[in-house]
């Protein structure tokens, strides 16, 4: 499958996500970690393989992962990121009022071969690349989506649990503004015997779209305040920090009746085989000693970004290989 856009969760296929994405990004893994032996002449090929290739990421918002794993993704195959404009909303012509449309046209008229956007808007992504010529990948769109954060966690989940139909993960936090616990729900929507527990406070709970959106998929759910009740029950609990960025603040979790943090008291509660998850970066809503306990993944989970956003880039950008060439080369 050779893809155009990145631009929401749903446009993915379970089987396209377990035969040929993630099995991509588990020879990516390799890749970075030169685990090919002897076999360096593969190696070699497989760091070039998006070689004069060229990427523009544009950014509305701060970000450190999201950007650089895919601007790392793109050298680490052979490309070039061939601007990186941060803080696009104040620095660039949209101070100026310049619309998404035109600003995509012009940098079309520069003949890059991929566009990540990351803005504050929710469906900006998707204007973009209504009117794009080249490819375009979601880096994060507001309130929105952030498609690339939830293929990236569900292949964590199957790296750390090997499986994910039957799971049960607790989305813990600001899930009324958090774009990567949307995502990553509308791919937990395609698994069968997936069951979610969304815990927050009430002002902060999940949105009626995508409630509905797993209502009509047949995904079991429902809502809590206290996550120490939800600890035992769970496979996996991904926790969220407070958008802070988003407008007015959340109640202090220790002002509300519920619970919202993970600390040794969750972790005691929690299975033995259970991992944590967090999109990062996280603050006061993990307790500083989750860093060390081997069920906090997060920082794994941040790796595999690498590798997933390195996937996608070829599977948007890969030209046709030279087979006959690669068969001389190769015997």
């Amino acid at each position: 499958m050779r893809l155009k856009y990145v631009i929401e969760a749903q446009q993915f296929e379970v089987d396209w996500l377990l035969n040929d994405l993630f099995p991509l990004a588990d020879k990516m893994e390799r890749i970075v970690k030169k685990k090919h032996g002897w076999y360096w002449l593969r190696y070699f090929f497989d760091r070039r393989a998006l070689a004069g290739k060229e990427m523009i990421s544009l950014y509305y918002e701060p970000s450190t992962r999201t950007r650089i794993s895919h601007e790392e993704a793109m050298i680490k195959l052979g490309g070039k990121v061939a601007s990186a404009t941060e803080h696009a909303k104040v620095f660039s012509s949209a101070a100026k009022g310049e619309t998404i449309e035109d600003t995509i046209r012009v940098l079309n008229s520069y003949y890059p071969d991929v566009i990540v956007l990351r803005s504050d808007e929710e469906g900006m992504a998707k204007r973009a690349a209504a009117v794009s010529l080249v490819s375009i990948i979601n880096a994060g769109d507001g309130t929105g989506q952030h498609p690339t954060q939830a293929l990236l966690d569900l292949y964590t989940i199957q790296k750390e649990i090997k499986r994910i139909a039957g799971i049960s993960i607790a989305m813990v936090g600001d899930l009324a503004r958090g774009r990567t616990v949307r995502s990553l729900s509308y791919l937990l929507g395609k698994f069968p015997d997936v069951k979610i527990y969304f815990v927050s406070p009430e002002v902060a709970q999940m949105r009626d779209d995508i409630k509905d959106y797993l209502k009509r998929h047949g995904v079991w759910f429902t809502e809590e305040h206290d996550l120490r009740i939800i600890a035992p029950k769970v496979d996996v609990i991904y926790q969220t920090r407070t958008q802070k960025e988003r407008g007015k603040l959340l109640m202090k979790y220790e002002k509300d009746p519920g619970f919202y943090i993970v600390n040794q008291e969750v972790l005691d509660l929690m299975k033995e085989d259970a991992i944590v998850m967090h999109p990062l970066p996280h603050t006061e809503e993990i307790a500083p000693e989750v860093d060390f306990d081997p069920r906090a993944v997060y920082f794994r989970q941040a790796e595999n970004g690498l590798y997933i956003r390195m996937a996608l880039l070829r599977l948007i950008l890969q030209p046709k290989r030279n087979w006959r060439f690669w068969r001389r080369a190769k015997g």
